[in-house]
C-alpha cells in the first residue's frame, strides 16, 4: 500500500510540473506516463503496439518464383523492400517500432506486395512515410502503381462451405459506415458492373452472390476510402467445383431369374455418397460406391435407385445431387447379359461406370453374345481430379498444380500412356496453365514440370494411344493443343537456364551477332544456326524427339495423310526480336519427298512458305526466311517467299517514283486543265489518287521496316503508322470511286449545271473524310491493342476482324466500278464504234480492250484479285496480286498522265475534230465523249482512252 501511496503522490507532482511548464508556454513533447507496480514499486509502462497489415501494388509483371518464399526472387525483392519500409517508416512515421517491417508474400495483379509493421499510434498518418518509400523503391528501379498503398488485412466473410448455386451474402465490417465509401471486388475487378451474378445493397455494405459456381471462386476484396490510405478487408473463397455423378445408363433391364445385379455410382473426389431407394439408405461410401441387389425370382417388377451426395441436406433441391436408375425385372429374351449394364439386343450399345481410380464412363456393344468395350473415356482419377481445380486455379497457385501433375503422371506413367482419355485431360490441363500463364513469367521449376509431363504423354510407349486420338471425330484437336500449350508458356520464361529431359531439350539464353547448338538428346543431331541478330536478346529453344506418332502431319482443315508423316526432331524457338533468317541440319536419311516446315500457330496447320530445303550428303538443312509482302493488305494469311519480297519493295519503290513523276507533271500542266469543269474534275481526281498513294506506300514501307525490325510487333511505334496506311489507301479507293462516279454520269446523265465549288465539295467529302470516319470507327471498335496484327504492321485480323474496315469498303468500291465500267462499254457499243474511233480500232474487241486497260488501273480494278488472297494461301494469287498493286502507281503515271498528253496532242493536230464533233451531234450523244480520241483539246473528258 506504501509503494502505491508514494507513486500516486509522485504522478501527483509531476502534473504540477507539467501544468507549470504549460503555463510558461514552454513547448513539451506529450508523454504516456503511466505507471504499473511491480514489487511495491512504480514502473513506466510503454505505449501498447498493434501489428498492422499493409500492401503496396508493383507496376511490374508477376514472377511465379515470387511465390516460393526460398527462391532467390523472393529473398532478394522482399529484403530490398523490408529494407526500404524500415528506413521510411523510422523517418516519417510516428509510433513506428524499428525493424518491425516484415514482407508475408507476393501475389499477382501486378505485384502486390503485402507485409505487416508494428506501431504505437492507432491513426498513422501514412502519407509522408509512403511517398519516401515509392522514391527510394524508383532509385532502385521498383515503380509502384498509383495508390500503390493501402491497409490490408485477411478477414472471415463466410465460414461456410460453399456450394453450386447457393446464394451467398457477404458483409463488410467497419464502425462507422456514415463516414466511409464502401467498394467491393471480386478478383480485382468490379461486381457492380455485373449485377446478373451480384447483388448490393445496404449501402454496399453487403455483397450477394446470387447463383454461385466454381467460376465464383477468388479474393473477395471490400475496400473502405478514407482520407490517407484505403483499408482492404479480403477473403479468399472456393466454391466447390459441382459434383458430377455418374451413374451409367439411367434405364436398365435385368433377368428376372432370381440373380443379383450390380449397380456402380462414382462421384468426384471430395464427396460422399449413398444408394437410396425409397428414402431407405442401402449402402453409403465415398466417392466410388457398388450397390449389389438380389432379385427374387419370379417377381417381375420396376423399380428405381437413387445415388446422391451424403450428408448435405441442404443440397438435396439441387438436381445435381443426385442421379437415378430405373431397374426393370423382366423374362424377356435377350443376346447379350451383364450383372452391372443389364441384358440387350445384337448391336445394342450400354454405358457403363468406369473401375477402381478411373472416373468417367464405358460404352460397350452387344457383339457375338458379350458386352464388348467400345469406347473408353476413363480418366485417371488423380488427373480428374486436377482438371476439376483448374476451375478456380489462381495464377500463384500454378507452381503447386505443375508439380502436383508432374508426380502424377510420372507415378502412374504405365496407365497414363495407355489412357487415351488421361492424355486428353492432361493436354486440357497443360493448355489451360499455359493460358493462364499469359498475365506471369515462368521460372525453371514450373517448366520443368511442364515439360517433364509433356515426355510422358509423348514417349513411344503412348504411341497406341495417340493413335486412337488422331482417329477420333476431333482428329488433332488434341495434338495441336499440346503445340499451342507449348508455343504459349514459352513466351513467358524468365532467366536463362536449360532442361534436359529424356526427349526434350530447353536451351533459354542471350545471345549477340550470331547463335548456333547442337541437340544433346540421344540419337539426335539437329544443329540450329542463326547467323544474324539485330541486337542481344533473349532465345528460348525447345528440341523435341521424333513425334511422328504424336503430331498432326496436316492441319485441322485437311485429313491426315497416310504417306505424310513428321520425321525428325521438332524445333520450337521463341525470340524477343525478328529473325529473318534461321537454319536447320537435320541427320535423316532414306526418305522420299522432303519438305521443310514450320507450324502456323494462327491457322492451326504446317507450312512451309519462306523455308528453302537443302540436300549435301546424308544431311538435311531447311533455311527459312520469314519476311512480309504487299499481298498482306487484304489477307488473313501471312505468306512469306522470296519472290513476294523482290515483287513487292521493287513494285513499290518504281510506284512512288512514277508517283512523284506524275506530280510533277500535273503542276507543270495545270493551267491547262483548269478551262472547263470535266477535263478539271478528271485531272484533280488523278493528282488526289496519286497523293494518296504515294503517302500510303510510305507508308508501308516504314511498317515493313518496323516489321523486320520489331517481333512482336511495337504497338506503340506501328499504331500511327497502320492508322495512316489504313487512312490512305481508303482515300486511294474513294478517289476512283469519283472518278469512275464522274464517268458515270458524264456518260449516262448531264450534271454540267452543278457548279464547280460544289462538285469539289461533294468530291473531298466522299474522298477523305468518309475514310478518315472508317479509320476512326475500326479503331474504336478493334481496340487499340487488337487494332494492329501480331505478326506484321498492318490491321488485325484473327483477334479483332479489324481488317474488315479496309477490306469492305475496298471490295465494295472495286465492284462499284466494275459495274461502271461495264456500263460505260455497254454505253459506248450501243451508240457505235465506226464513228468514233480512229480507222485502226474499228473493231469491237480492239476497243474494249483498249478501254479496259486504260480504266482497271485508275478505277483500282486490279485490287479484285483481293478476294482470292482472302480465301486462299495458293502462292500464285498472292504473287499476281502483289504484282499488280505494288506497281499501280506506275499504272497511273502510264494511263492517266501520259497517255493523255499524247492524246491531247494527237487531239490537236487532227484535222477530223469538226467532222467527229458533227456525227456525234447527229447521234444525239450527250457532251460526255466517249470516243478514243477526241479532236477537241479543251473537252479531253472522261473518255475512256484517257485523252
Amino acid at each position: 500500500m506504501a509503494g502505491q501511496d508514494t507513486g500516486q503522490i509522485l504522478q501527483y507532482f509531476i502534473g504540477i510540473i507539467m501544468a507549470a511548464l504549460l503555463t510558461h508556454e514552454c513547448v513539451v513533447e506529450t508523454l504516456d506516463l503511466r505507471f504499473s507496480y511491480i514489487d511495491g514499486q512504480p514502473r513506466h509502462r510503454r505505449p501498447r503496439s498493434t501489428v498492422t497489415g499493409m500492401s503496396l501494388t508493383i507496376n511490374q509483371i508477376f514472377d511465379i518464383s515470387l511465390t516460393d518464399t526460398n527462391s532467390k526472387t523472393y529473398k532478394n525483392l522482399s529484403g530490398r523492400i523490408e529494407s526500404v519500409i524500415d528506413t521510411s517508416y523510422s523517418n516519417k512515421l510516428t509510433g513506428y517500432e524499428v525493424g518491425s517491417a516484415k514482407v508475408t508474400g507476393f501475389r499477382p495483379g501486378s505485384v502486390i506486395v503485402d507485409y505487416t509493421i508494428s506501431t504505437t499510434s492507432h491513426t498513422p498518418d501514412f502519407e509522408a512515410a509512403n511517398t519516401q518509400v515509392s522514391d527510394s523503391l524508383r532509385t532502385q528501379g521498383i515503380i509502384l502503381a498509383e495508390d500503390a498503398f493501402a491497409q490490408s488485412d485477411q478477414t472471415v466473410f463466410t465460414t461456410d462451405q460453399l456450394y453450386p448455386l447457393q446464394k451467398v451474402e457477404l458483409n463488410c465490417i467497419e464502425s462507422d459506415f456514415a463516414k466511409q465509401q464502401i467498394k467491393w471486388t471480386v478478383d480485382n475487378k468490379d461486381p457492380a458492373l455485373d449485377n446478373t451474378r451480384y447483388l448490393l445493397s445496404n449501402n454496399n455494405r453487403t455483397l450477394t452472390v446470387k447463383n454461385t459456381s466454381i467460376s465464383d471462386s477468388g479474393r473477395y476484396s471490400c475496400i473502405i476510402q478514407r482520407n490517407t490510405i484505403p483499408h482492404i478487408q479480403w477473403q479468399n473463397i472456393v466454391i466447390k467445383q459441382r459434383p458430377s455423378i455418374i451413374v451409367g445408363d439411367k434405364y436398365r433391364v435385368f433377368p428376372c431369374d432370381g440373380s443379383s445385379f450390380q449397380l456402380k455410382c462414382s462421384v468426384d473426389a471430395g464427396y460422399h455418397i449413398e444408394w437410396v431407394v425409397g428414402g431407405t439408405v442401402l449402402i453409403s461410401g465415398s466417392d466410388s460406391l457398388i450397390l449389389n441387389y438380389a432379385t427374387q425370382k419370379g417377381s417381375c417388377t420396376e423399380e428405381t435407385f437413387t445415388c446422391r451426395l451424403k450428408d448435405l441436406p441442404q443440397l438435396q433441391s439441387y438436381s445435381y445431387s443426385y442421379s437415378s436408375v430405373t431397374v426393370r425385372i423382366s423374362p424377356e429374351d435377350y443376346d447379350c447379359r451383364n450383372e452391372e449394364l443389364g441384358v440387350g439386343k445384337t448391336d445394342e450399345v450400354k454405358t457403363g461406370v468406369c473401375g477402381k481410380d478411373m472416373k468417367g464412363t464405358i460404352k460397350y456393344k452387344c457383339e457375338s453374345g458379350f458386352w464388348k468395350p467400345v469406347e473408353d473415356n476413363c480418366v485417371l482419377e488423380v488427373i480428374n481430379k486436377l482438371k476439376n481445380e483448374l476451375e478456380s486455379l489462381r495464377v500463384e497457385e500454378i507452381p503447386v498444380i505443375m508439380a502436383d501433375l508432374s508426380s502424377a503422371t510420372a507415378q502412374h506413367n504405365i496407365i497414363v500412356a495407355q489412357s487415351a482419355a488421361t492424355v486428353q485431360a492432361i493436354v486440357d490441363i497443360l493448355f489451360n496453365i499455359a493460358d493462364l500463364s499469359q498475365s506471369v513469367v515462368i521460372n525453371k521449376s514450373v517448366m520443368g514440370n511442364f515439360l517433364a509431363t509433356v515426355d510422358i504423354i509423348v514417349t513411344f510407349s503412348a504411341s497406341a494411344t495417340w493413335n486412337k486420338l488422331n482417329k477420333g471425330n476431333n482428329a488433332e484437336n488434341t495434338s495441336i493443343k499440346l503445340l499451342s500449350a507449348i508455343e504459349n508458356i514459352s513466351d513467358h520464361l524468365t532467366d536463362e537456364f536449360t532442361i534436359f529431359i529424356n526427349s526434350i531439350q530447353l536451351i533459354r539464353t542471350i545471345i549477340k551477332n550470331s547463335f548456333s547448338t547442337i541437340s544433346r538428346l540421344p540419337n539426335s543431331a539437329t544443329e540450329i544456326v542463326i547467323p544474324q541478330v539485330p541486337q542481344e536478346t533473349t532465345i528460348t529453344i525447345i528440341i523435341f524427339s521424333p513425334l511422328y506418332t504424336v503430331l498432326p502431319s496436316q492441319g485441322t482443315k485437311n485429313r491426315r495423310r497416310s504417306d505424310v508423316r513428321i520425321s525428325g526432331d521438332v524445333v520450337v524457338i521463341k525470340v524477343n526480336e525478328k529473325l529473318n533468317n534461321i537454319s536447320f541440319t537435320f541427320d535423316i536419311q532414306s526418305l522420299g519427298f522432303r519438305q521443310c516446315v514450320f507450324w502456323d500457330c494462327s491457322l492451326n496447320t504446317w507450312d512451309s512458305t519462306g523455308c528453302e530445303i537443302k540436300c549435301p550428303r546424308n544431311k538435311i538443312i531447311c533455311e527459312c526466311n520469314h519476311t512480309a509482302s504487299f499481298s498482306i493488305l487484304m489477307s488473313p494469311f501471312f505468306i512469306v517467299h522470296i519472290a513476294l519480297d523482290y515483287i513487292t519493295y521493287i513494285g513499290v519503290s518504281i510506284s512512288m517514283a512514277c508517283l512523284i513523276l506524275c506530280l510533277i507533271i500535273e503542276a507543270i500542266k495545270w493551267k491547262s486543265v483548269r478551262r472547263n469543269d470535266t477535263t478539271y474534275m478528271r485531272h484533280v481526281s488523278i493528282v488526289d489518287i496519286a497523293v494518296s498513294l504515294l503517302i500510303a506506300n510510305i507508308c508501308f514501307i516504314i511498317g515493313a521496316a518496323i516489321t523486320e525490325q520489331e517481333q512482336p510487333i511495337s504497338l506503340s511505334r506501328c499504331t500511327p503508322v497502320v492508322f495512316f496506311m489504313h487512312f490512305f489507301y481508303l482515300a486511294l479507293f474513294f478517289w476512283m470511286l469519283i472518278s469512275a462516279l464522274f464517268l458515270f454520269y458524264r456518260t449516262v446523265m448531264d450534271f454540267s449545271q452543278m457548279s464547280r465549288a460544289k462538285l469539289m465539295t461533294i468530291a473531298f467529302i466522299v474522298g477523305y473524310v468518309a475514310p478518315l470516319l472508317i479509320a476512326v470507327i475500326t479503331v474504336a471498335s478493334a481496340g487499340p491493342k487488337n487494332y494492329v496484327s501480331q505478326q506484321a504492321c498492318w490491321l488485325n485480323w484473327f483477334e479483332s476482324k479489324a481488317m474488315l474496315g479496309f477490306v469492305v469498303p475496298a471490295l465494295t468500291i472495286v465492284g462499284i466500278n466494275l459495274v461502271v465500267l461495264i456500263v460505260v462499254l455497254y454505253k459506248m457499243l450501243g451508240r457505235g464504234i465506226d464513228a468514233t474511233t480512229q480507222p485502226d480500232e474499228k473493231h469491237a474487241l480492239v476497243v474494249i480492250a483498249r478501254c479496259v486497260a486504260i480504266l482497271t488501273p485508275v478505277f483500282g480494278l486490279t485490287w479484285g484479285f483481293g478476294i482470292g488472297t482472302i480465301v486462299s494461301r495458293d502462292f500464285g494469287i498472292h504473287v499476281v496480286f502483289a504484282f499488280l498493286n505494288s506497281l499501280q502507281g506506275f499504272f497511273v503515271l502510264v494511263f492517266g498522265t501520259l497517255l493523255d498528253i499524247k492524246s491531247t496532242r494527237a487531239a490537236a493536230s487532227s484535222t477530223s475534230g469538226q467532222t467527229f464533233l458533227l456525227r456525234m451531234r447527229q447521234r444525239n450523244v450527250s457532251e460526255a465523249n466517249i470516243s478514243l480520241t477526241s479532236s477537241d483539246s479543251s473537252n479531253s473528258s472522261y473518255a475512256i482512252m484517257n485523252d
